[in-house]
């Protein structure tokens, strides 16, 4: 069930300042029937620009960017109320996603900056990706969580450590690589190349969820170099045929990673003689 709480920009201001507060009161009370709801508010930029031109109206003291002094808690006691019930009270829960625009990419205007000091995480969708044909269109380097590997699983944890190293290295040399790539040693160059493929790898469908241990399994066998001699176009075709050749072939081996969670060892060595085996019957020579 949805509940659309609606205030348009032609809206007066005070409309646009009560609506994020009216949708939070209908969220509650499905929380207090012991429901789990999301509530997305978009977005909570244009909330607090509707805040600031009433403070205006009254004649309150303006601050930073003539925001009022307490534009922090017009956010901060809205976020707050998104929680988990204790089984005594009905064991419903609130996850808040709110949504802020940024001007040019700046993550260190005013609001961004609050609302990101409350949040436990964000992730920056940045235009110059999603116009390059990325998506989803996330900035790796900014998109922080402060929960961290204690809301995720032992196999997850494995793989994407490795796989944040691999792109926070390939985002640092990228930028330098535009300006000519001949010159490169080439350690250099295979950290572009396997950059490269895990970022076709990232991309996702609307409407496409991967299961954990699909994730896991892919991630695995990336990180160990599978995908090096993968040509870039045909990573995603890579991508689509190993999920069926995993489910047809190995179902077991995924259920196992499924269950336990983990990677062990015996697992991550059945996982690259499937895909030693897989790439031989695949067709993945360049288009």
């Amino acid at each position: 069930n949805t509940v659309v709480v609606a205030a348009n920009a032609s809206d007066p201001a005070p409309t646009q300042f009560l609506a994020p507060y009216a949708g939070c009161a209908m969220a509650e009370y499905f929380m207090s029937k012991g429901r789990d709801v999301l509530i997305v508010y978009d977005d909570l930029s244009k909330h607090a620009w509707a805040y600031r031109q009433m403070s205006l109206l009254l004649k309150r003291p303006p601050g930073r960017e003539a925001y009022p002094g307490d534009v922090f808690y017009l956010h901060s006691r809205l976020l707050e109320r998104a929680a988990r019930m204790a089984p005594e009270y009905g064991g419903g829960s609130i996850t808040a996603l709110p949504i802020i625009e940024t001007l040019a990419g700046d993550v260190s205007a005013y609001i961004p900056t609050n609302v990101i000091s409350i949040t436990d995480g964000q992730l920056f969708l940045e235009p110059d990706l999603f116009n390059a044909g990325i998506r989803p269109a996330v900035n790796s380097g900014i998109s922080v969580t402060r929960v961290g590997s204690s809301a995720q699983r032992r196999g997850m944890k494995d793989v994407a450590g490795s796989l944040k190293t691999e792109m926070a290295q390939f985002d640092a040399l990228a930028t330098f690589a535009q300006f000519g790539a001949e010159d490169l040693d080439p350690v250099t160059r295979r950290q572009l190349a396997r950059g490269e493929r895990f970022r076709e790898l990232l991309k996702q469908e609307e409407n496409a969820p991967v299961t954990y241990e699909n994730m896991v399994a892919l991630f695995h066998v990336a990180n160990e170099g599978a995908l090096d001699d993968v040509p870039v176009e045909r990573v995603r075709d890579f991508e689509s045929q190993w999920y069926d050749y995993m489910a047809a072939n190995l179902p077991e081996l995924l259920a196992n990673i499924s269950e336990t969670g983990e990677l062990t060892d015996d697992v991550a060595g059945q996982l690259m003689d499937a895909v030693a085996a897989f790439k031989q019957t695949a067709d993945l020579v360049a288009a």
